[in-house]
């Protein structure tokens, strides 16, 4: 009797180590394992669509997207190094900035968020159909350049707002 307890035993502790892994690989994520944040440029969408004039001014919104499965982060100001292209060639038009470049806002997904370009009416405009940028969160710089696709026209003095909430 004790040879079949102490095999019974045994037995038992090596299915238990054989399970073991294997319910380990099937518990779901720990809140310890973050996902990808939402402001790096590969996991997110940008899109340039009309927005309403001002006076002697003609303005575009740059509304950011993330889709679920990526954490939601800060982001702060006006993003730099934009650049506007079409049809694949590069403008030599670059943008300056505009409004409070401190305040936060939290970007992710359910939470998009926008940049107003503003154009002068009165400058030689150019079509673009595309435009790059390095967002900034408020501690520095995100690596990578973004890019957001819609016509839009460009001129020298253009300008790129701050950060707001909403699409």
């Amino acid at each position: 009797m004790r040879t079949n307890r102490n095999t019974a035993i045994t037995l038992a502790a090596v299915l238990l180590a054989v399970a073991a892994p294997a319910v380990a690989q099937a518990s779901p994520a720990t809140e310890s394992e973050a996902a990808p944040s939402a402001c790096r440029p590969a996991n997110h969408t940008a899109k340039i669509t009309d927005a309403p004039a001002s006076a002697g001014h003609h303005h575009y919104r740059v509304t950011l997207t993330a889709p679920r499965g990526y954490d939601p982060c800060e982001l702060a100001g006006s993003p730099t190094d934009v650049r506007f292209s079409d049809h694949g060639s590069q403008t030599q038009l670059t943008a300056g900035r505009y409004g409070d470049q401190r305040t936060a806002v939290t970007f992710g997904p359910g939470h998009p968020v926008h940049v107003d370009i503003q154009v002068p009416n009165d400058a030689r405009q150019f079509s673009a159909d595309e435009a790059s940028f390095t967002l900034q969160a408020p501690g520095g710089q995100i690596p990578g350049t973004s890019f957001a696709q819609g016509t839009l026209k460009v001129a020298a003095g253009t300008l790129i707002g701050p950060m707001r909430q909403g699409a």
